[in-house]
């Protein structure tokens, strides 16, 4: 399987590129804004690839960027939108930068990635967002995290709508809307909770899910969460 990574320096991401290199029969692509930690995951595994992105201003390198991406793919079979940006403030207190930082990041930046590397992608393969349970309609809501859930929220409802446009060509598109997990992301927002899952077990759910879960589900929103936080 040829796999892109956006956002896999970190967290979850990190742990979902090193359970996916395991299998060498999978090349991966992993990118991210710092350049130490890319240069780290590939020098670490033969099949992982690193490109250094800033999807908080991914329009000015996108061209660069699919052409990077086919000097080690002919064609890409999962993406997976792990990138985020998280700022926890209250929303009166926003700065107009801010805000667009986090759009950017968690909704414009993706959505770009996924619309510059479609010509890159064929029948059966898969994009997994990866979502929040604060943007999942209906769940908990938490101070603080106003444009966070926005973002999320929206990432989420271009899934659906993507499963749509895509359906044509045989491409699946699905949403993971997570839950807590333990990692730094969620210490920022909830300083000293502790979450029942941690980011290697939610890792290997994501890639199974990956690899597997376009053979059952196209334009889902998954809830995946013990507890929301």
């Amino acid at each position: 399987m040829n796999i892109l990574i956006n956002g896999g320096t970190r967290g979850i991401g990190r742990k979902t590129v090193d359970y996916l290199a395991q299998d060498s029969n999978n090349k991966i692509i992993v990118t991210g804004r710092n350049n130490e930690a890319l240069m780290k995951i590939s020098s670490e595994y033969k099949n992982v690839y690193a490109i250094r992105i800033d999807i908080s201003d991914f329009d000015r390198e996108a061209e660069n960027f699919r052409n990077a991406v086919q000097v080690h793919f002919e064609k890409t079979d999962i993406i997976i939108n792990m990138a985020g940006n998280l700022i926890t403030k209250d929303f009166l207190e926003f700065s107009n930068e801010e805000a667009r930082v986090i759009m950017e990041t968690n909704f414009f930046g993706p959505a770009t990635l996924i619309r510059v590397l479609k010509p890159l992608m064929s029948s059966g393969s898969h994009i997994v967002n990866i979502s929040s349970m604060g943007g999942y309609q209906g769940s908990s809501k938490y101070r603080g995290l106003s444009y966070y859930s926005a973002s999320k929220a929206a990432i989420a409802c271009l899934t659906e709508c993507l499963a749509n446009e895509f359906f044509e060509f045989g491409i699946s598109v699905n949403c993971l809307a997570l839950g807590a997990v333990q990692t730094e992301m969620l210490s920022e927002a909830f300083p000293g909770y502790k979450a029942p899952v941690n980011a290697k077990q939610m890792a290997e759910y994501i890639s199974e899910f990956a690899l597997n879960g376009n053979k059952y589900f196209n334009g889902k929103i998954l809830p995946v969460a013990m507890s929301n936080p």
